[in-house]
């Protein structure tokens, strides 16, 4: 026994450390070239039938197809088995056939004799028909499964990929479930690969089990007559009940195993399990036993008919319909019933933080009727615009737009979706989901029937329209969106009026994070050894507010470090980083233009703003604001007209209490500072405000 221990210990090292590939490989190849005595002949062919149900048996009580990758390989492995033992018996039977139909050992004369009753025309009919029904049938359709299924997974491969991106983008998953997700897609592509030139093996292995069979009856015929001295008719009997007892040996087996690539390759990707699904959707329909139990009655109350087994089957499927209606009806009831007087008496579970949710930074919610709007499924584009808007918006603004996490609300009106901001709702719109809405951009040429609208994010007007009339439409110079763009443009719009809101510490340390990388000696003096964090983050958070983005935060970074030293405060850290990107702040303006056309306050105006900032006083007299802000819109109309920036030009103390004067009541108009104007930039005096 204990030797016995430390052969098998020593076998499982040697698998452990590699070995057991190539020795696999070699006793194959020993088991062709090297004659076998029939008790090791009798133990291989007993151990590949096991195998063989074994590996039927794997197939049968897996989740899904995807929890046996390996079977590929182990299909071929067990078809070079099968091949070498047809090799190996072979030997056995040409060269020790004559001895009579114990000479190829006790598994071949057993099938020979057993299983077809010593008559090797009944084993060639067995033969014949265990053939045709692995190749023609099992082998044949399975093959067919197989290379349409590879197929149709490597053409979805693609799609199935952007859909996992989308779902991360729009923070459906996160980076783990995402890399898990696409570790699944890839392993199901290989393995329907694997599977579709797997599936070939079992049509060669059959193809060569005919061919074996063939080979061994001519030559055992030739070598019993010719150097045996055997009748034609002793060869035939000796030599046709070994070679069929050897071609059902190997073909059960076969068919065994051809039967598992077929169950593997029709089985869903979803986790299931194969018994219990049998049971719920082929016998799990009370209506269906029922009708099946009433025509096998009426067959057997039909004369000449075998009456007691239709009888007894029918009577055993009512009886099967019986017991399924009853056990529905349990049910229902048991639905409906209340709960009983101990459930409502148990104790609630005692809270914890896990039962406090997190606020989401950015979220939708939808009415029911927006729903097939997220849902890809059913042709849905709203995750992928979505995608798209957080892309451009990261790159422009210049830090990471947090995910858009969508629910349905059933408390919504059905067409209706609202904008949420750290769970709060800045905004909200209607959709008519079966139209398109077509924008009115100022100069169109006619009139559309439709539903007049508003655009949610920018108020221009509108009308819904019928798909089928866009191109009416457009010819018209109307811009034509689907509500999926509708809902994103407006989601686009809020997320640039309210990126400062979205902007926090986290995000602030991620932006000195990636900044580390390029200039670790720029993060290291300005914080923490400048300024805490939670300045940087106010400063960052004041030129988003001015609609100014962050992404050249290099540039910021070496403008607060400078000015570091000289004050602390952010709302003069914000100037002098304003100051440092000026000329990116007029670039964004108005563009590579030559000029910039400014307006500028009239002296005696500007002498009023300075004395109330010098006072300490950020607020306006209320008149003096109506008045000024009435000025500053007429002046942005004007520009309009002319296809103009509208700016202001003011002294630097006056420029935040000016631009927070018109953030809101004219966000048209840019304020900027004199020494936020590059030296070598023309301008262009347009006008004063008084």
């Amino acid at each position: 026994m204990a030797a016995q221990l430390t052969v098998f210990d020593r076998a499982r090292s040697a698998v452990r450390q590699g070995f057991g590939a190539p020795l696999l490989l070699l006793a194959l190849l020993g088991m062709v070239v090297l004659p076998l005595p029939t008790p090791l002949l009798d133990a291989l062919f007993t151990f590949n039938i096991a195998l063989s149900l074994v590996v039927l048996l794997g197939v049968i009580y897996i989740q899904r197809p995807l929890d046996f990758t390996i079977f590929p390989t182990v299909l071929l492995v067990a078809t070079l088995l099968r091949l070498a033992l047809n090799v190996a018996s072979t030997r056995v039977v040409l060269l020790n056939g004559h001895e009579g139909s114990h000479a190829a050992g006790q598994v071949i004369e057993a099938f020979g004799e057993f299983v077809i009753g010593g008559n090797y025309a009944v084993g060639i009919v067995v033969f014949g028909i265990l053939t045709i029904i692995n190749f023609v049938v099992i082998t044949k359709g399975a093959g067919r499964i197989s290379e349409v299924s590879a197929r149709f997974t490597l053409d979805a491969l693609p799609g199935k990929q952007m859909a996992i991106d989308a779902d991360l983008n729009a923070g459906l998953l996160s980076r783990d479930e995402a890399k898990a997700r696409r570790e699944e897609v890839r392993e199901e592509a290989d393995f329907y690969g694997s599977m579709d030139g797997a599936s070939k093996f079992v049509r060669g292995d059959a193809i060569a089990g005919i061919l074996i069979l063939f080979i061994n009856l001519i030559g055992g015929l030739l070598i019993g007559v010719l150097q045996h001295d055997l009748s034609f008719t002793q060869a035939a009997q000796i030599y046709a009940l070994l070679t069929i007892g050897d071609g059902l040996v190997a073909q059960i087996p076969a068919l065994l195993i051809s039967t598992g690539v077929a169950m593997l390759v029709t089985r869903i990707s979803r986790p299931q399990d194969m018994t219990e699904t049998i049971m719920k959707q082929m016998l799990g329909s009370e209506r269906a036993l029922g009708v099946a139990a009433l025509v096998m009655v009426v067959i057997g109350l039909i004369p000449g008919m075998p009456n007691l087994p239709f009888l007894l089957l029918g009577l055993l499927l009512a009886f099967g319909s019986w017991k399924l209606f009853k056990r529905n009806e349990d049910a229902k009831r048991e639905a409906l019933a209340p709960p009983p007087p101990d459930a409502a008496k148990q104790p609630a579970p005692e809270l914890s933080w896990d039962d406090l949710a997190p606020v989401d930074p950015l979220g939708i919610e939808v009415g029911y009727r927006l729903v097939p709007l997220v849902e890809r499924k059913n042709g849905g584009e709203l995750l992928s615009r979505i995608k798209g808007v957080r892309k451009k918006l990261t790159q422009d603004i210049g830090f990471l737009i947090p995910p858009v996490h969508i629910r349905d609300n059933l408390e919504l009106p059905p067409a209706s979706y609202r904008i949420l901001v750290h769970g709060a709702a800045i905004a909200s719109g209607d959709i008519h989901p079966d139209r398109e809405m077509a924008l009115d951009p100022g100069q169109v040429f006619g009139k559309l029937d439709g539903i007049p609208a508003k655009d949610p994010a920018f108020g221009l007007d509108a009308v819904w329209i019928l798909p089928v009339q866009r191109p009416e439409a457009e010819g018209l110079g109307y811009t034509v969106v689907d509500p999926a763009t509708v809902i994103a443009t407006h989601l686009s719009h809020l997320i640039r009026e309210h990126s400062h809101e979205l902007l926090g510490h986290e995000e602030v340390q991620q932006l000195l994070s990636t900044l580390a990388k390029t200039s670790p000696k720029l993060v290291e003096d300005l914080t923490p050894r400048a300024m805490p964090a939670a300045t940087i983050a106010r400063v960052l958070q004041n030129l988003l507010v001015e609609r100014v983005p962050i992404r050249h935060f290099k540039r910021i970074a070496e403008a607060l470090v400078e000015h570091a030293q000289t004050s602390t405060d952010a709302g003069d850290l914000t100037a002098a980083a304003r100051a440092a990107m000026g000329r990116f702040i007029v670039q964004e303006i108005n563009g590579l233009a030559p000029e910039l056309p400014i307006y500028t306050l009239a002296p005696n105006l500007e002498r009023i703003l300075q004395e109330s900032v010098a006072g300490s006083s950020t607020a306006l007299e209320p008149g003096l604001a109506d008045r000024l802000n009435q000025n500053l819109a007429d002046v942005v109309k004007r520009q309009e007209a002319l296809g103009q920036p509208a700016v202001l030009l003011v002294p630097g103390p006056v420029r935040p209490v000016l631009s927070r004067l018109v953030r809101h009541s004219v966000p048209q108009l840019s304020v900027l500072a004199y020494h936020e104007i590059p030296d070598d930039k023309r301008l262009k005096l347009i006008g004063q405000v008084g």
